[in-house]
């Protein structure tokens, strides 16, 4: 898996943005949100069950729900990014907080690490993504092509 062919995936100006907290982070997450509505209204905005449910509420912002995070909402987000459909990621989580679906969080973890979108996990990473330079201008994101490299592989035990 060494040589894996890469995709370039250009971004536009306006990104898809998941927005994520566990129960005990989503008081942190509408506050963060509501005092950075402006810059997050140039997105097109979705997350999970409650979250974003919430976010709409409290900020009058657009956010596309999906189911909530142990009943499969988490896994939604992680298609969505294998998909190219999710440029990045903000998750509050509460690593001091046992979580019933553990699982599903670090499965959504490790497909957005696997297709290389950026990943704010608290506050202040969420303060330097959204204020980057690259927020607002075309980004090219580079993802590992892993259906190509299996075809390659598959090739070469055919041979």
């Amino acid at each position: 898996m060494n040589d894996i062919p890469i995709i370039p995936l250009p971004l536009g100006p306006e990104k898809h943005i998941a927005l994520i907290a566990h129960d005990t982070k989503k008081a942190d997450l509408l506050r963060w949100a509501y005092e950075n509505k402006e810059e997050l209204g140039r997105h097109a905005l979705c997350g999970t069950g409650t979250t974003a449910k919430l976010l709409t509420r409290k900020t009058g912002l657009p956010v596309r729900g999906y189911n909530s995070g142990p009943l499969g909402g988490d896994q939604q987000i992680g298609a969505r990014i294998a998909e190219g459909r999710i440029d990045f990621m903000i998750f509050f989580w509460d690593p001091l907080a046992a979580q019933p679906h553990d699982p599903d969080v670090k499965a959504l973890l490790r497909v957005a690490v696997l297709y290389n979108i950026p990943i704010a996990m608290n506050e202040a990473s969420a303060d330097f993504m959204l204020t980057s330079s690259y927020m607002d201008t075309d980004y090219e994101r580079l993802v590992p092509n892993y259906n190509q490299a299996i075809a390659d592989r598959f090739a070469e035990l055919k041979d």
